[in-house]
């Protein structure tokens, strides 16, 4: 509530400067000669660069951080097992860090997650999507379908992640550039991450399904995803970064 009045300055600096546009538009043709029609064209791109940015401004609007990167955007989603799972299903745990740089950049995910059978039978992947709503009032199901703000079938929604393999019982995986956004008019910040039990048809399934929710079957795990400081990011890069290193160096010795 804080920002609206900034927003509602902003639009009536807005509208007085499309106003102002329009006057020197028609001002200026009333003028002679070629070195007035450059000006002209000068001040009006002039004018509509200055609106664009008021436009990217009002629309994109960068969510509070805190910390001393002000120009990189993360958000923490702590994944627990659905309130409604049977006790025999897999009790997935775990976290799904993102960041993002403001205001053009790409969005990555972190998916640290563990819980998952450890015997090969059960090792095949997992399905992780963001699903519309941050509701885990009724467990992962008051979450709804995808999150699909353009209306396309799957897997071409923002959350669609496709397929995760387990190893040992875990998923450890960076992706990079993907198509969410944390700002902007389509911001899945408040929305749901969901853990599937099944894997991903990718859209090839041949049905109704396959084209909303890839047939990923029963929910697990869910969580909300919230705005955090990098402290939990960088830490995570730290350690991937750590455990590529002993793995190269126990690689070397092997060798």
């Amino acid at each position: 509530m804080a920002r609206f009045p900034a927003i509602l300055m902003m639009l009536s600096v807005l509208s007085a400067t499309i106003i102002l546009a329009t006057c020197v538009s028609y001002g200026a043709m009333e003028l002679a000669g070629e070195e007035s029609n450059l000006k002209r064209a000068e001040q009006i791109n002039d004018i509509q660069k200055k609106v664009s940015d008021l436009w990217h401004r009002l629309v994109y609007v960068k969510p509070v951080t805190s910390g001393r990167d002000e120009h990189t955007v993360y958000a923490n989603c702590q994944v627990k097992p659905s309130s409604t799972l049977e006790a025999n299903k897999s009790q997935v745990t775990g976290q799904v860090l993102f960041k993002q740089l403001y205001p053009d950049g790409k969005m990555d995910v972190f998916f640290d997650l563990s819980g998952f059978p450890t015997n090969n039978r059960n090792a095949s992947c997992r399905a992780i999507h963001i699903h519309k709503f941050g509701d885990l009032s009724n467990g992962c199901d008051g979450t709804s379908g995808h999150y699909n703000p353009h209306e396309v079938n799957h897997p071409q929604h923002p959350g669609d992640f496709g397929n995760f393999p387990v190893k040992d019982g875990k998923i450890r995986k960076f992706r990079f550039n993907v198509s969410a956004s944390l700002f902007g008019p389509y911001s899945v910040l408040g929305r749901a991450i969901v853990v599937h039990e099944q894997e991903d048809d990718l859209g090839k399934g041949g049905n109704k399904g396959s084209l909303e929710h890839g047939n990923a079957g029963k929910r697990l795990a869910c969580c909300v995803i919230g705005i955090c400081g990098p402290e939990l990011w960088n830490k995570k890069a730290l350690d991937n970064a750590s455990r590529k290193k002993r793995r190269l160096e126990r690689g070397g010795k092997t060798a």
